[in-house]
């Protein structure tokens, strides 16, 4: 059985940090990403990774500013982000593949983040 649960969220005054955790299990991954949705705005991926080998991609919003990284041995999917700004609020979700250049079909439930300014 497949599933994706993150955690880590939490309020942070801008500025700070933050580092949510997925737990991805239950089948072989091509790929596992974070995506987040604000009130009233679209969901947009925020970063992405291969498990087996890197292959990182980052959204322009957070590059230079967020970190995605894997532990299979613990199949988990890190996103350490720091620098928070407000416009970072949102509800976080994980979302992974099976098939290379497939849609994102297992999701976690989500977790909040909020930055306060």
């Amino acid at each position: 059985q497949v599933q994706l649960v993150e955690s880590g969220g939490g309020l942070v005054q801008a500025g700070g940090s933050l580092r949510l955790s997925c737990v991805a299990s239950g089948r072989t991954f091509s790929r596992v990403a974070w995506f987040r949705q604000a009130p009233g705005k679209e969901r947009e991926i925020v970063a992405s990774i291969a498990p087996s080998g890197g292959l990182i991609a980052y959204g322009d919003s957070v590059k230079g500013r967020f970190t995605i990284s894997s532990d299979n041995a613990k199949s988990t999917v890190y996103l350490q982000m720091n620098s928070l700004k407000p416009e970072d609020t949102a509800v976080y979700y994980c979302a992974a593949r099976v098939q290379i250049m497939a849609k994102y079909n297992y999701w976690g439930q989500g977790t909040q983040v909020t930055v306060s300014s």
